[in-house]
């Protein structure tokens, strides 16, 4: 490829599946050791270090020692998106994996995607939204309406205090498992929080599904009905 940045090996990194398991155990946005991404790929220790080594070359991945221990994570939102965009196009293309594991119907229901809410229930959020014009639209672009931002503050969310942080608040991310966009960004972020706050929802602590209680679900569809 002569023109333009030089994504084949980019690509050639996430393409062997050792280093793509280890980075898909880390797009819930968790810091995970070294050790534990091993296990996540079912490598050995040295193996997986020396993945995390050549995708941290690559800027990747980030790590940061906290005493004994190295912590990896993805370096950012961008990483998590590239990997959703990938499986979507996996998928529809009939690259699907021969074995389905037993959590696949509760990620494709709800799951973190970094630090947002993607699935089915991510896809509903932001649709509700859109679709009772408290999110506008425009080509990539999605902002808060008037009414959008009063919805939201209502919900428990300090809008003042997203807008102090240095990220795009409103983006729509592609749904690999819906094929449909849901929202990310501080907002996504927020939203996703602030259900976790509420107890409507828990992460799985052995997947990156989100598993809502049944009086959790009652309020998630009254308030984001479609």
């Amino acid at each position: 490829m002569k023109d333009g940045p030089n994504f084949a090996a980019i690509a050639a990194l996430i393409g062997d599946p050792a280093r793509a398991n280890i980075l898909s155990a880390l797009m819930d946005g968790r810091a995970l050791t070294v050790s534990e991404l091993a296990r996540s790929a079912s490598i050995g220790l040295p193996t997986a270090s020396a993945h995390v080594t050549k995708l941290e070359r690559a800027a990747l991945l980030v790590s940061v020692r906290q005493g004994r221990h190295r912590y990896v994570r993805l370096s950012g939102e961008d990483v998590v998106h590239t990997l959703e965009t990938l499986m979507l196009l996996a998928a529809r293309t009939g690259h699907s994996r021969v074995r389905t594991g037993p959590r696949d119907p509760a990620l494709r229901t709800a799951r973190v995607c970094y630090d947002h809410l993607a699935g089915a229930r991510g896809v509903q959020l932001y649709e509700s939204l859109l679709r009772r014009q408290l999110l506008q639209r425009s080509g990539d672009h999605v902002t808060l309406t008037s009414a959008g931002r009063t919805f939201t503050e209502r919900f428990g969310i300090d809008l003042d205090q997203l807008q102090a942080k240095d990220r795009v608040a409103c983006v729509s991310c592609l749904d690999w498992s819906e094929r449909r966009d849901h929202l990310a960004g501080r907002l996504g972020s927020a939203y996703l929080t602030r259900l976790f706050a509420l107890k409507w929802a828990r992460r799985d602590k052995d997947s990156r599904a989100v598993l809502f209680s049944q009086s959790g679900l009652r309020e998630f569809e009254r308030l984001f009905p479609l």
